[in-house]
């Protein structure tokens, strides 16, 4: 559960939605309200496990964690898919950081995420474009070529539940991931969203640990 939607991107200065989610790593909910007041946090909103990039970032934001715990920053990561398909992931990839699962995107909708449409002009847009976000492909490939590419790379592959997700997010557009910094009062101090520097070319970016780490400095 979320407190609703937004057209824009929480921005700094703005207090971030609450929200309840199931968590992955432990039985029960993870809420905004188990940091508030006790810690400042970081938190990173995915697309499903289906995204090549995500599971790449995932991987990654697991590492950053534990950094920004020596800062005195707790991490928790949002990952939209069903909770028994994603503790089937991280029981054969288990992952530092706390990770709660959110199937119907409310988070997502909750900090304003953007979902723009995959309609002619966009598909149009995207086919000039070549990418190679995590740095695993031998070259940059098409944008729309990137997630195949990458499944390949990776070994991967897609589950029924992956394929829902899938199906359902791209019902509306291509879901944009995000990281929002929150100081001890809940309050946004720092927000990333992808594509919002770059544009398409930034599509599958994650923040490295630098800019994470920096971020998180500045809140001192």
């Amino acid at each position: 559960m979320t407190q609703g939607e937004r057209s824009t991107p929480v921005q700094p200065g703005e207090k971030a939605p609450d929200f309840s989610l199931p968590a992955v790593h432990q039985d029960g909910p993870l809420s905004l309200s188990n940091y508030v007041g006790r810690t400042p946090l970081l938190i990173a909103i995915f697309r499903g496990l289906y995204c090549p990039f995500c599971r790449r970032a995932l991987a990654q934001f697991g590492g950053t964690s534990e950094k920004l715990r020596q800062q005195g920053v707790e991490s928790l990561a949002v990952v939209a898919t069903e909770l028994d398909n994603a503790r089937i992931y991280f029981k054969l990839r288990p992952s530092k950081v706390a990770i709660v699962a959110d199937p119907a995107c409310t988070t997502h909708r909750a900090f304003g995420l953007p979902q723009p449409a995959l309609d002619a002009q966009a598909i149009k847009a995207a086919e000039n474009v070549r990418i190679n976000p995590t740095g695993e492909l031998a070259e940059p490939v098409p944008l729309m070529q990137a997630a195949e590419a990458l499944d390949k790379v990776q070994g991967y592959h897609k589950s029924a539940v992956d394929q829902r997700d899938s199906a359902r997010q791209m019902e509306h557009g291509v879901q944009l991931k995000g990281q929002f910094l929150l100081d001890r009062d809940g309050i946004v101090r720092w927000a990333n969203i992808e594509c919002s520097k770059e544009g398409l070319p930034g599509f599958g970016k994650f923040p490295t640990d630098d800019e994470l780490l920096g971020a998180a400095g500045a809140l001192s």
